[in-house]
């Protein structure tokens, strides 16, 4: 009877061994498919950029010659030393207002976001609920819709051709605001806060030196963020600003490329691609030198 029970055991484990194998090849079947379609991605999105490269360093006539995607005759030298002294060096004034207005616009934000996110979070108060709803709403309102109302306010107040009229909207960041408050209540223990209580620190200061470092993470994420959006933003500018010694780089460089239709003595087109190739460049060692650091931040953020 035993070994009945055994080959009737037997018999009924063997049909789930193919089971298994169709398992196994439907996992390696999706896991190819999902590299492929990774691929795939990651050329779309990396060939503009490795065409930029190799267009900065070909000269006018180079870029209309030959392979697009490969190097042809090496001029990024003589594409750069133009660059920066054109029109009186004015490139480099447009670097240092992109760089003024992302960094301060971003430090002051991130700081604001750190302050009401902790607040929502932590404080109970009237109205907690309705002003965070109100935030979310904020981050789904398409931003280049608030470019007409903004220029119109700031006509108003006589700040329109000045760097307040970019600086103070980039200071404002619902998604920010949002992202500090979700990390702020997944990450500072409320045990925390009412030991620096116990110890006799004000709120300020356990704000200050308790939970700014247990937020660290969702900071540098919420600055880097404001950083790429302040340093890529056109219409605000273009908008807001005037004077040319006033524009951030991404006006100018737009600016270069509308004179290439007035004809002679407009800048040629390899000198426009190797501008916006310089452009790039404080973007992409941000996001190499704090990957770690936004990575742990938006790891959090979706786990709350």
């Amino acid at each position: 009877m035993n070994t009945a029970a055994a080959t009737a055991t037997t018999a009924t484990d063997r049909p789930g061994r193919p089971d298994r194998a169709d398992r196994a090849v439907r996992y390696t079947a999706s896991r190819w498919l999902t590299l492929g379609v990774l691929l795939i991605a990651s050329v779309y999105f990396l060939a503009p950029v490795w065409w930029l490269l190799v267009a900065s360093t070909k000269t006018s006539s180079g870029l209309f010659a030959g392979n697009g995607f490969w190097f042809g005759d090496f001029a990024l030298f003589d594409n750069l030393r133009e660059v920066f002294t054109r029109q009186d060096g004015i490139y480099r004034q447009w670097l240092g207002n992109s760089a003024l207005y992302a960094v301060g616009g971003a430090t002051v934000s991130t700081l604001i976001s750190a302050m009401a996110g902790y607040a929502l979070a932590k404080y109970r108060f009237r109205g907690r609920e309705l002003t965070f709803n109100g935030v979310l709403a904020a981050v789904l309102v398409p931003q280049p819709l608030l470019a007409v109302p903004l220029y119109l306010l700031f006509s108003e107040l006589h700040l329109v051709n000045s760097y307040w009229a970019v600086l103070l909207p980039s200071m404002v960041s619902p998604f920010g605001v949002y992202l500090a408050r979700i990390y702020a209540a997944a990450a500072v223990p409320d045990e925390l806060i009412e030991a620096g209580r116990i110890d006799g620190a004000g709120e300020f200061r356990i704000f200050a030196t308790v939970a700014l470092r247990v937020m660290s993470p969702a900071l540098v994420t919420i600055f880097l963020f404001q950083f790429v959006a302040i340093w890529t933003n056109y219409l605000l500018p273009v908008l807001m600003l005037a004077d040319d010694h006033l524009q951030p780089v991404t006006v100018g460089v737009v600016g270069w490329q509308a004179q290439r239709a007035l004809g002679p003595g407009a800048p040629p087109l390899n000198l426009v691609v190797t501008a916006a190739m310089v452009s790039a460049i404080p973007l992409v060692v941000l996001f190499l030198s704090l990957q770690r650091f936004w990575r742990a931040g938006l790891t959090a953020g979706s786990v709350k």
